[in-house]
C-alpha cells in the first residue's frame, strides 16, 4: 500500500486516493501477476478480477499512446486535467432517466435499467505505478458502458465480444484484443454464426472508422441526440 507521504503535493483527489491504495509489486511479480491473470481470464471470461489485472499488468505502453492521442485533443485534455469520475456518487441517475429518450443519457441509463448494471461496479486499478496512466485506465473502464450503450450492444457474450473489438481497435489495449480473440471462441454454434456473419464485420468496421472514443467526455453530452452523437463519432449501429 501507498502512504500520504508518497503523495506529490496538490495533487487531485484521484492521485491522493490511488496513491494510498496501489499495491507495489517488483518486475518478477508484475510477472507472474500477469501470468497467473492471462491463464484465469483465458479459462473464465466471466473473472472480471483477472481481466482487470491482466490489463494493469500488459497496458502501459498501449496507455501511453492513449495519453498522448487524448493530450492532443481539446476534449481529452480537459479530461485528463480534469479526472472526472462516473458513478452514482457523480452522475444522477435519477436525472438522466427525465431526459428526452432521444438524448445520449437517456439511452445510457435505460442501458444499465434494462441490463440491471451499475456504474459502481468496475474494478480499482491498484497494480500500476504511474496516476496518470492509472486514471486513463480506471476512464476505460468506466467508460466501457458508455460505449456499450452508443453502440447499442447488448452485455451478453455476443455483445461483449463485439464491443471488445470496438475497444481493441479503437484504443489498442492488450487486455480487449485477448478478451476479443479468446472470448469469441466461448461463443456457442448459433452465436458463432451470428457472429462472423454480422457481428464481427461490424465491430471490425466501427473500430477502424470510430474517432478515438477515449476523448469523448460523455458527462458533457448528456442531452446530446444520440442520432447526431453516432455521427460525429463514425458509429454505425448493427441493424
Amino acid at each position: 500500500m501507498g502512504t500520504l507521504d508518497e503523495v506529490p503535493k496538490n495533487s487531485d483527489e484521484f492521485t491522493k486516493e490511488f496513491v494510498r491504495n496501489r499495491i507495489k509489486m517488483t518486475t518478477f511479480q508484475k510477472m507472474l501477476l500477469s501470468a497467473g491473470s492471462s491463464i484465469s481470464a483465458l479459462w473464465d471470461p466471466r473473472r472480471h478480477d483477472m481481466i482487470a489485472c491482466l490489463g494493469e499488468t500488459t497496458g502501459e505502453n498501449a496507455l501511453i499512446q492513449i495519453s498522448q492521442k487524448m493530450k492532443a485533443d481539446e476534449e481529452g485534455r480537459r479530461i485528463i486535467k480534469r479526472k472526472p469520475r462516473i458513478n452514482t456518487r457523480t452522475v444522477n441517475i435519477a436525472e438522466l432517466r427525465k431526459l428526452p429518450e432521444n438524448s445520449f443519457g437517456y439511452v445510457y441509463v435505460k442501458f444499465l435499467d434494462d441490463n440491471n448494471i451499475t456504474p459502481d461496479s468496475r474494478t480499482e486499478v491498484r497494480f500500476m505505478e504511474d496516476p496518470e496512466l492509472a486514471y486513463i485506465m480506471t476512464r476505460y473502464r468506466e467508460c466501457h458502458d458508455m460505449v456499450h450503450a452508443v453502440l447499442d450492444m447488448p452485455t451478453n457474450m455476443l455483445g461483449e465480444v463485439a464491443v471488445k473489438w470496438v475497444e481493441a481497435l479503437n484504443n489498442g489495449l492488450p487486455m480487449c484484443y485477448s478478451a476479443a480473440v479468446f472470448g469469441a471462441l466461448r461463443l456457442k454454434p448459433k452465436q458463432r454464426k451470428q457472429y462472423l456473419r454480422a457481428y464481427l464485420p461490424w465491430a471490425l468496421q466501427n473500430g477502424r472508422n470510430a474517432k478515438f472514443l477515449m476523448t469523448v467526455y460523455w458527462e458533457e453530452r448528456w442531452q446530446q441526440d444520440i442520432n447526431e452523437m453516432r455521427k460525429e463519432l463514425q458509429i454505425e449501429i448493427l441493424k
